[in-house]
């Protein structure tokens, strides 16, 4: 496998220019699919902005001023994904990686109170020694929980780094959504109906306002109103 990306080849969801230069950093194998994350030392120089420069950003890592979900990073490939929190902690600044109308990961401004949690969508779970539940979000991270309490859909508010779970909203109807995929990504939608669908086939979400996608797409981001800080909406 190749450890160099052409910017040209870089994923549509990333949030760089095309022809300003040659090269652009891979991510490293990690907590997101490389078509789903963006490197932190991408996302300093080219979305933050803080920094002119690979060099510059890599110094900046290096002093250990930057955390994503709480944690220190340093590693520059390190990869940046839905929901994350990068903190700045020399400016105290946070943001956290959305999705905009054109499919693409952007940064949306948060402040304190909201820097210190995370949501994270129950994607698989298993069973494991004991009778005791683990189950695995959608960043990687895998909790293990006494009681059997949430099913795949499911999105969880957890305190980072520890781990902690906060809250919990479920993919029913009256749920708000944020569509990270399919024909309307970055919308704000309000479920109507979940279908499951027997065998491999998806299981399909349709929505009041008309739209109807496969539950892969939904990320459930608050019972009535957003949880989260979302990124301005379209100019029509």
């Amino acid at each position: 496998m190749k450890k160099h990306m052409k910017r040209m080849t870089a994923p549509r969801s990333w949030s760089v220019t095309r022809k300003t230069s040659h090269w652009v950093t891979k991510p490293r194998p990690g907590p997101h699919a490389m078509m789903d994350s963006i490197p932190i030392e991408t996302v300093l120089r080219d979305m933050l902005k803080v920094c002119d420069n690979a060099r510059e950003a890599k110094l900046i890592l290096s002093s250990r001023n930057i955390a994503v979900d709480g944690r220190v990073v340093t590693d520059y490939k390190f990869p940046v994904g839905l929901m994350d929190v990068v903190t700045i902690k020399k400016t105290k600044l946070s943001y956290r990686m959305l999705m905009d109308y054109k499919g693409r990961l952007q940064l949306a401004p948060i402040d304190e109170n909201e820097s210190g949690w995370k949501l994270a969508r129950v994607d698989n779970k298993t069973t494991v020694r004991g009778g005791k539940t683990q189950v695995t979000l959608h960043d990687g991270r895998n909790i293990l929980l006494p009681v059997d309490q949430y099913k795949t859909g499911d999105v969880l508010k957890i305190e980072v780094p520890s781990q902690k779970v906060l809250k919990a909203f479920t993919l029913d109807k009256g749920s708000v959504a944020l569509l990270t995929g399919g024909s309307h990504p970055g919308s704000l939608q309000t479920v109507d109906s979940y279908q499951v669908k027997r065998g491999s086939a998806a299981n399909i979400v349709t929505f009041k306002e008309g739209l109807t996608t496969i539950e892969k797409n939904v990320f459930v981001v608050g019972d009535k109103t957003p949880e989260i800080t979302l990124l301005e909406a379209k100019v029509a």
